[in-house]
């Protein structure tokens, strides 16, 4: 069949929006239309170059949409569910996966340009087309593995779905999974874009008493503090350091969060936490940049350091647990979202993106 799509050709070049072949589901595979598809960030690492993606690909990674057809071997979806998808196809067989760390799989990680079975599904003039996590949002249809596809209620909006795909599980599960923050204790997020906001609801829904946002975007420090925020830092006209030395007693936060990406922003992670504290790597930085960390204060001030993919989520687990969440109001998923867009002008949603406008966009036209 034929779908509309948005394809990355070179970096730094526009989407183009064009007519691609998409096969029929194989094995375990099932046909989706999509409804909603999330304008992230780490869609527009591999447009900027900062990241690489085997081209041409077909990106969106953040998404929803209706199963229409299923192929052989599927037993968990059937036409006419509603799904969530997850940008990780956890095999569960590898080791990371028998040990309850799907998001790291090996399976999928080795098969990162294409489906799990190593093949493609979208074609142009005969030349395989990348889908982005397997899960190719940015299109009209997608054929995705039945892994991928976690079923949600049908009450949920589907742009509140397609958030809940990425940025909102990567925050909560950041807070939850990863850093375990426990209640009563003071944290730190560096970056407050999509991801950030989610770490900040997270550190609320945990119990946390301080929960303070860093950011150089004063209108991202006022749109965050309606989601849990009780302090807000302007790091280009304050001092972080001095700052949050203030607001913690002179200790620093017990836990903090990197969820920009930049070796800049890594490095004032590990320096505000407190000692003993832990520092939890959320952004995806540049190929390129690499953070410097002293040892000698790691050692002695014994600070933890761990990075966390996809918040380190059982996304079949996790993500159910969300939208129960979201739907006893416990999340607000509903205020994250600012504006909509038709798959023709995701061009202008990316500018929107890198302009510095708050919130979060979502493609709802297809």
């Amino acid at each position: 069949m034929k779908t509309k799509a948005a394809v990355l050709y070179q970096p730094q070049n526009p989407l183009v929006i064009e007519e691609v072949d998409l096969d029929d589901p194989k094995q375990e595979e099932v046909l989706v239309k999509i409804q909603a598809a999330g304008i992230c960030r780490s869609d527009w690492h591999f447009m900027s170059g900062e990241s690489s993606i085997s081209l041409p690909a077909v990106l969106g990674h953040e998404g929803a949409g209706i199963v229409e057809r299923v192929g052989p071997g599927v037993t968990r979806i059937q036409p006419g569910d509603t799904v969530i998808f997850s940008f990780v196809s956890s095999c569960g067989k590898c080791y990371f996966c028998s040990t309850n760390r799907p998001s790291i799989c090996d399976l999928h990680m080795s098969t990162s340009s294409s489906m799990l079975d190593g093949t493609h599904r979208l074609h142009i003039n005969g030349q395989p087309i990348t889908p982005m996590g397997k899960v190719a949002c940015f299109s009209q249809y997608s054929v995705v593995p039945e892994i991928a596809c976690i079923p949600y209620e049908s009450k949920v909006s589907p742009m509140v779905a397609a958030l809940i795909g990425c940025s909102v599980t990567t925050g909560v599960c950041s807070v939850s999974n990863a850093a375990r923050v426990e209640s009563g204790s003071s944290v730190a997020i560096i970056g407050c874009g999509g991801v950030g906001i989610n770490i900040i609801q997270g550190a609320k829904i945990a119990g946390a008493t301080k929960i303070i946002a860093v950011d150089i975007n004063n209108d991202a420090l006022e749109f965050c503090a309606q989601f849990g925020a009780t302090h807000t830092i302007n790091a280009s006209i304050e001092n972080v350091k001095t700052r949050i030395s203030e607001l913690t007693g002179g200790l620093g936060p017990d836990y903090s969060f990197e969820s920009y990406g930049s070796a800049e922003t890594v490095e004032l992670a590990c320096e505000i936490v407190r000692k003993g504290g832990v520092v939890t790597v959320v952004g995806i930085a540049p190929n390129d940049e690499r953070p410097t960390i002293d040892p000698v204060a790691l050692v002695r001030q014994e600070k933890t350091i761990k990075g966390t993919y996809y918040g380190s989520s059982n996304v079949h687990i996790n993500i159910p647990q969300i939208v129960d969440k979201y739907l006893n109001s416990e999340l607000n998923i509903d205020s994250l979202i600012t504006r909509t867009y038709s798959l023709d002008d995701i061009n202008i949603a990316f500018q929107d993106l890198n302009s510095g406008l708050v919130g979060r966009g979502v493609v709802i036209e297809f």
